[in-house]
């Protein structure tokens, strides 16, 4: 399949206000094949406008990146916050499915809270699985980072948990906590057919190096992508890509030409696939 996506998170922000509307006129411009969406809590009360502007959008939403504060209630673990995560995973499913996504990228850990009581995390991921199952999406966990462990030790766990798990894969999460050369051991190579999607993201900063914690466009970080695409393509990776670096400057402005650089390298390195 291999389809190179754009996420919505690369395109809309803050400064810009978050504006979806402004994804028609991006995509005109964007030479990729569709958009991951990157649900924001912000558009809650604006679920029925959002629903109706992505299924008139001529843009393909194959994959629903879930609202990032379900894994943080996940991961705090207040009263009340499991129910609370859940209620709003399921809005999340419910508008995935209308706009014609087909899977969904989950940050099973996240915020301050993060991997602290994983043993709870995971008991959640049964419950968003089956709801994800009702309405028939494929469901992954994305390799976030961690501030106790680490991504690729409770991939490893979910995996021996429960064989058939779908995984996203983040390029500069892994190597915030110096891991892509883990993924290319014999050992890990199992781990690595569980994974049902990438995302393409550059890496500029050290060993856990939380302040250079950015999402970098492909060339603007070390990350290794010649032998990083070797490698997928010797294991026969078919799945499709998300850049997902951040576009827009501080007046929200997007920088189109950056993205389509992003595409162009994914196509090159991938190039001797066909």
């Amino acid at each position: 399949m291999n389809r190179i996506l754009c996420s919505t998170g690369a395109l809309l922000g803050r400064p810009n206000g978050r504006d979806f509307t402004m994804l028609k006129s991006c995509f005109e411009k964007l030479d990729c094949g569709g958009f991951e969406l990157l649900m924001y809590d912000t558009w809650y009360d604006k679920t029925d406008e959002l629903r109706q502007f992505m299924t008139e959008l001529s843009a393909p939403v194959p994959v629903f990146h879930i609202e990032k504060q379900v894994g943080e209630l996940i991961s705090r673990n207040n009263i009340g916050d499991t129910e609370k995560a859940l209620e709003l995973f399921e809005k999340n499913c419910a508008l995935a499915k209308d706009i014609g996504s087909d899977m969904l990228v989950l940050h099973l850990w996240n915020g301050l809270d993060s991997d602290r009581d994983m043993p709870h995390n995971i008991e959640c991921f049964k419950l968003l699985r089956s709801i994800s199952e009702k309405y028939g999406l494929l469901f992954t966990v994305e390799n976030v980072v961690c501030n106790h462990a680490d991504p690729m030790t409770h991939m490893k766990t979910l995996a021996e948990l429960f064989p058939d798990i779908g995984f996203t894969f983040d390029t500069k999460m892994a190597a915030f906590h110096s891991q892509l050369e883990q993924l290319y051991t014999e050992e890990n190579k199992p781990l690595f057919r569980t994974i049902r999607h990438l995302h393409i993201n550059d890496y500029g900063g050290g060993h856990m190096d939380w302040a250079n914690l950015r999402t970098l466009h492909i060339g603007d970080g070390h990350i290794d992508f010649g032998r990083f695409f070797d490698f997928i393509k010797d294991m026969g990776y078919s799945g499709d890509f998300t850049v997902e670096a951040t576009s827009f400057d501080k007046s929200g402005i997007i920088d189109i030409e950056a993205l389509n650089n992003d595409f162009r390298r994914i196509r090159e390195y991938l190039a001797p696939m066909s």
